[in-house]
């Protein structure tokens, strides 16, 4: 695939001003930049969905097809989303052959359909019941499907957009893996990712964007991460992390805010948990620990077989969400596009739809006040946008993402429950989003972050590892890498890690996911 001199405009907006990415046939091609740089724009292009103003795309050396032959793009791309494209109550197979079931006299056969699916899955190395309900399928299986839905049709140059955001480590890998072997069967890979190792671990080549033009395009080995994170932000990794330095004083005689005791569910068992005022507390552990479903009780989503919370001295109810935000819990929750924006309102709609009580009276709600109190958060937040009307949609990855926080800061919450706050945005960003953290800090607020990303949970003042619905750590401000990624494996804290022995392999400059 080879795009040139790509321009896209929306009204007055240049989304992309200079475009170029060539992919060579065979290789995991990584395309990285900060929120807004261009990346989705030159996805929604290559994938055929709309047509740049200036500049041409093209598949072996020949011109990408008309937009209307949606069977001729199919043929030449597909794009693998953060978010699923299934249909998730039809069954694998129903979602492989969508819209071209085999028919027998004109009914659908349902024998040839499951056989078919199985003959695709088997050809792809695809280890999924063509029966099962694509709802109950795990991420990485779900991935799984829609590749091979995208091979079927012919396509071998996949775009993953985002794929490892909901993944946990050992996911990581298997889909590392799968990625390697359909590399070796000859399908080319656009890999779109803000975790920077994984460039490192998967890709053979990266291109850069930055303020919606391209940047540089090297051999991955000969791009040190720091040239990298420098392409990327326009300065330098030093200048980054000097920014967010700051030095933090954990008062151990600070009143608890939060206390929680003998907690069990489904996923968790007899789980004790407090955060003092000023406090950051991590919960760390794979997907099946029980870290989510832990935070996500606090918020009100969902209701513990046993055990109780105080929240200030007043008990927190379970298994309803306006009540928990009543008695003063803010929450970013785990998927902002599922959970945490109403994507057809706008900006300052979902940045205050939480306060809408505290903007007017009997029921009513005032349009200056609103607009006020949003700008404000907006400001405060540092969102780029055009303004509280724009349409929350609009938004790149990390500013959505920003107003996620907004909201959930809008309240002046005693207790701030935050779940993969970082999750799918850039450098830049996500320095800022944990700035926030930072702050709600010296407010006094307590703070609870659930993270896989090491780096989030480095801005907490001790870390609690959940592995199977058990706390079986707590690590104090300062831990090193090797003993957190123990304590989440369940490996004897008595046994080192050696590099080997990591779950994520070391890249250049030693590094590891967390990094």
């Amino acid at each position: 695939m080879e795009a040139r001199g790509i321009v896209k405009r929306y009204g007055p907006t240049t989304a992309l001003a200079d475009g170029r990415l060539t992919v060579l046939p065979g290789e995991s091609h990584a395309l990285v930049g900060r929120n807004g740089a261009g990346k989705s724009t030159l996805v929604t292009l290559l994938t055929g969905l709309q047509a740049p103003d200036e500049g041409t795309v093209r598949f072996d050396g020949e011109a990408a097809p008309p937009l209307a032959d949606r069977d001729a793009w199919r043929r030449k791309v597909a794009c693998v989303y953060q978010r699923p494209t299934v249909v998730p109550e039809l069954t694998v197979a129903e979602n492989l052959f969508i819209n071209r079931q085999p028919l027998k006299r004109r009914f659908i056969s349902w024998r040839r359909l499951k056989a078919e699916a199985t003959e695709l899955l088997d050809a792809w190395d695809v280890h999924v019941d063509p029966e099962a309900r694509t709802a109950d399928l795990k991420v990485e299986d779900r991935q799984m499907v829609e590749i091979a839905r995208a091979l079927s049709f012919g396509a071998r140059f996949i775009v993953l957009d985002e794929p490892t955001a909901q993944l946990d480590n050992r996911e990581i890998e298997r889909l590392f893996s799968r990625m390697r072997a359909l590399q070796e069967s000859g399908v080319t890979f656009l890999f779109i990712s803000h975790h920077l190792q994984e460039v490192y671990e998967v890709c053979q080549t990266v291109t850069v964007l930055r303020d919606a033009r391209w940047i540089t395009t090297a051999p991955v080995a000969d791009l040190p991460r720091a040239a990298l994170v420098e392409a990327m932000a326009g300065e330098s990794l030093e200048t980054i992390a000097e920014q967010a330095v700051q030095e933090r004083i954990v008062d151990d005689t600070a009143p608890v805010l939060l206390d929680a005791r003998g907690l069990s569910s489904e996923s968790f068992e007899n789980v004790d948990l407090t955060v003092r005022r000023g406090e950051v507390v991590g919960l760390a552990g794979s997907s099946a620990s029980g870290k989510i479903e832990l935070a996500e009780s606090l918020t009100g989503l969902h209701t513990p077989t046993s055990g109780t919370a105080q929240l200030d001295g007043k008990r927190l109810p379970f298994g309803d969400v306006q009540a928990a935000l009543n008695a003063g819990v803010g929450c970013v929750p785990r998927d902002r596009h599922a959970q945490g924006l109403v994507i057809g309102m706008t900006v300052g709609d979902n940045a205050t739809m939480s306060v809408l009580d505290r903007l007017g009276r009997f029921g009513f709600v005032g349009t200056e006040r609103k607009r006020a109190v949003a700008t404000e958060l907006i400001e405060r937040l540092d969102v780029h946008t055009e303004g509280p009307d724009q349409p929350v949609s609009d938004l790149s990855g990390g500013n959505a993402q920003k107003v996620v926080m907004a909201r959930a800061l809008a309240s002046d919450p005693r207790l701030l429950v935050l779940i993969n706050p970082t999750a799918g945005v850039d450098v830049k960003s996500k320095e800022s989003l944990l700035a926030r953290v930072d702050s709600a800090r010296e407010d006094g607020t307590a703070v609870l972050v659930v993270s896989d990303e090491l780096d989030d949970l480095r801005r907490c003042d001790r870390v609690l590892v959940l592995f199977h619905g058990r706390v079986v750590a707590e690590h104090p401000a300062g831990w090193r890498d090797h003993e957190l990624i123990a304590s989440i494996e369940g490996v004897d804290h008595g046994y080192s890690i050696s590099p080997g022995d990591n779950p994520r392999t070391p890249g250049p400059e030693g590094g590891s996911r967390g990094d």
